[in-house]
């Protein structure tokens, strides 16, 4: 969303609805409109749903573009009442495993009706890679048309460098089950025990901390792993060699592409959209400790064997474009 407000649209004013907070403040900062609302979880259903409203009421605009979940119903459920108004959503969550977003199948067959009833208001769907597309298909039940349009990236100049007195892994995710970091830290053990020099770190922020923290302890790895919290991406992309991500799932992971494109090695799980990120060489099942030790060192060292971004990846412009060809399709 900053990339598409930060590129711009040459035929649509765009204005942001959302919450006061981070996401406003950045927005602002690049000179966008904003209308900062009591919208969302904190404010409840029905301020959500007032605030949408007065807004649309207010600005009359000709497309409202959702993004997440509870905007996806709160905008369906508001648009109704506006047969004017082009309705498209933006898809980045869904999962092929219930189990990652729901506690029991029941709710996840309960959030999949609904899903299936307010995607019949919508004018346009968006699927942010062909996995998150055929997930929508089979779990929604989706009849309309699908665009797929990745997250766009601009391509950098890198000169990444070759450190032979040291191997340094990077994490960047929230700290939680569904990341499986747990099985991150036993294949580090493993490759700490062929290559002393190795450490990890493990950004981020999240409510495994502590339990991943006790397992650091307990592999007996304290002086080589570090949970240093939030921190800049692209500085810590700068100063290791390899990136892991075990995720359960993935969409289109931004954290993934920027990896790629600032030439660092890269190990990830072949599930959602990764695969059409990552070769296959550059993927591995959680469970295969031994695998994924082998492509960290591997990487390390010889740059030939990392990954490159597809010359047909898109950029944050044509990115951009891609979705003001959907608007023009729907008005």
């Amino acid at each position: 969303m900053l990339d598409v407000f930060n590129v711009g649209m040459k035929d649509y004013r765009l204005v942001l609805f959302c919450p006061e907070g981070l996401l406003a403040e950045r927005v602002r900062a690049m000179g966008g409109a904003v209308i900062a609302a009591d919208f969302g979880p904190d404010f409840g259903y029905v301020k959500s749903l007032r605030s949408l409203d007065a807004t649309i009421r207010a600005l009359k605009p000709a497309i409202v573009h959702s993004h997440l979940a509870y905007a996806d119903f709160i905008a369906a459920a508001v648009v109704m009442r506006y047969p004017r108004v082009s309705l498209v959503s933006t898809e980045h969550g869904i999962a092929g495993d219930d189990e990652i977003y729901h506690s029991n199948t029941v709710k996840a067959g309960v959030r999949a009706t609904l899903h299936h009833a307010r995607l019949r208001r919508n004018d346009a769907l968006i699927a942010v890679s062909e996995s998150t597309k055929n997930e929508m298909r089979k779990k929604w039940k989706v009849s309309n048309d699908i665009h797929v349009i990745p997250n766009g990236v601009d391509r950098v100049d890198f000169e990444p460098l070759v450190r032979t007195e040291s191997l340094r892994v990077l994490s960047l995710s929230r700290l939680a089950p569904e990341k499986r970091i747990d099985q991150l830290i036993l294949a580090f053990k493993q490759l700490h025990d062929e290559r002393p020099d190795a450490t990890l770190t493990i950004a981020g922020t999240g409510p495994e901390k502590d339990n991943l923290q006790r397992l650091v302890d307990r592999e007996g790895l304290a002086s080589f792993v570090e949970f240093p919290g939030f921190v800049d991406a692209d500085m810590a992309m700068k100063e290791h060699e390899v990136l892991v991500q075990l995720s359960s799932w993935e969409n289109c992971s931004y954290t993934l592409l920027d990896a790629v494109n600032n030439g660092l090695g890269v190990v990830a799980t072949p599930v959602g959209g990764n695969p059409e990120i990552l070769d296959k060489k550059f993927l591995a099942g959680a469970d295969d400790p031994q695998r994924i030790s082998d492509l960290i060192s591997g990487q390390a060292i010889h740059l030939e064997k990392r990954p490159r971004l597809a010359l047909s990846w898109p950029s944050k412009a044509s990115m951009t474009a891609k979705i003001e060809e959907v608007y023009s399709v729907v008005l």
